[in-house]
C-alpha cells in the first residue's frame, strides 16, 4: 500500500475552511490524508494529554510518523531538559505510548543533521540509538552526502538492513555535501518512507538577503512531470517493501497539499475510513 500525507497539519490553510481554530486542523486533515508527520515531538518531547488528544482526533486506521526530539539526533537547538541521553530516550519512548496502544505510531523518524556525517562514532551511536528504541520501528534520514559516496553507499544500506534502520528516501536539491541524493533501496521489507523536500537549491542553501532561512528552504512546487516520474520510483519501490510512506515537506509556499493530492490521483489513490468531511458543516 502507498499512503500519501504531509508534514505536520498546521501549515496547509488549503484544507481547511475559512476561519478554522488551530485546535481543529487535525481533524480535517485527517479527512483528507490517511498519515501525518507529527514535528512538533522534535521541538519538545510531548506531555501525555497532548499525544492522548491527537490519537483521538483520527481516524482507526490513521497513522502517525513521529520525529525523533532534536536532543536525540544532535541538533540541540537550545537547552536539552535531560541529565543523560538514556534519560532523554526513556522519556521520549514514554511518550509513544498512546500511539502504540491506538495501533496508530508507523514509525519514528531520526533525521540527522547535515554534519552527521559517514565515520566510526557516529555509526557506532546509530547502533546505540536503534538498540535503545527496541522493537520500536524507526526510520533513518541522513543530510550528509558521506552515507552514499562510492566507497560507503554499499556498506550504508547493509548496515539499515542489518541493525533494523527503515529507509527515508529523500528527493531534495542536490548540491554538496548537505544534500543526500535519490537512493531508490528499501532496507526494510515492510515500510519504507519517502520524503519531498523540494528542489529550492538556492534555498537549500542559503536564503536570500533578508530571508528567513526556514521559510525559504522549502518553497517549492512540484510540476506534474516531476510528480509522473516519481510514480516510476514508486512502482519500483513498491516492489522492495510492503508498505510506502510518501510524506510532502515542501511547505513554505502552502504547495504540500496541493502536491500530495496530485500525487494521489496519479498514483489512483482513494482511502478508505478518513474522517468524514460532512463534519465540516456542523463545525
Amino acid at each position: 500500500m502507498i499512503y500519501i500525507g504531509l508534514t505536520g497539519w498546521g501549515d496547509h490553510d488549503s484544507l481547511y475552511p475559512p476561519k478554522t481554530n488551530s485546535q481543529k486542523k487535525l481533524i480535517h486533515y485527517s479527512s483528507h490524508f490517511p498519515i501525518v508527520e507529527l514535528d512538533a515531538s522534535f521541538y519538545a518531547i510531548q506531555p501525555k494529554k497532548n499525544n492522548e488528544k491527537w490519537v483521538k482526533e483520527t481516524p482507526e486506521s490513521f497513522q502517525f510518523i513521529i520525529k525523533a526530539y532534536q536532543g536525540m539526533t544532535g541538533h540541540q537547538r537550545g537547552d536539552i531538559p535531560f541529565d543523560s541521553k538514556d534519560e532523554m530516550f526513556d522519556a521520549f519512548k514514554l511518550s509513544l505510548a498512546p500511539y502504540i496502544k491506538a495501533g496508530k505510531l508507523a514509525m519514528v523518524l531520526f533525521q540527522f543533521p547535515p554534519w552527521f556525517d559517514c565515520r566510526k562514532e557516529n555509526v557506532n551511536y546509530l547502533r546505540w540509538c536503534r538498540e535503545k528504541m527496541g522493537d520500536v520501528p524507526c526510520a533513518l534520514e541522513f543530510r550528509h552526502r558521506s552515507w552514499f559516496m562510492p566507497q560507503f553507499h554499499d556498506k550504508t544500506l547493509a548496515f539499515m538492513k542489518e541493525q533494523g534502520w527503515i529507509h527515508s528516501i529523500c528527493d531534495e536539491p542536490q548540491i554538496g555535501e548537505g544534500s543526500v541524493p535519490t537512493v531508490l533501496h528499501a532496507t526494510d521489507s515492510e515500510k519504507t518512507l519517502v520524503r519531498f523536500h523540494g528542489r529550492n537549491k538556492e534555498g537549500w542553501a542559503r536564503p536570500s538577503s533578508g530571508q528567513n532561512w526556514r521559510e525559504v528552504r522549502y518553497l517549492y512546487l512540484y510540476n506534474e512531470q516531476e510528480l509522473k516520474d516519481w510514480t516510476k520510483n514508486l512502482e519500483l519501490l513498491k516492489r522492495q517493501s510492503k508498505d510506502l510512506y510518501v510524506l510532502f515537506n515542501n511547505n513554505s509556499g502552502g504547495d504540500a497539499a496541493a502536491n500530495g493530492k496530485q500525487m494521489m490521483e496519479l498514483l489512483g489513490l482513494e482511502y478508505q475510513g478518513l474522517t468524514p468531511r460532512q463534519l465540516d458543516l456542523f463545525s
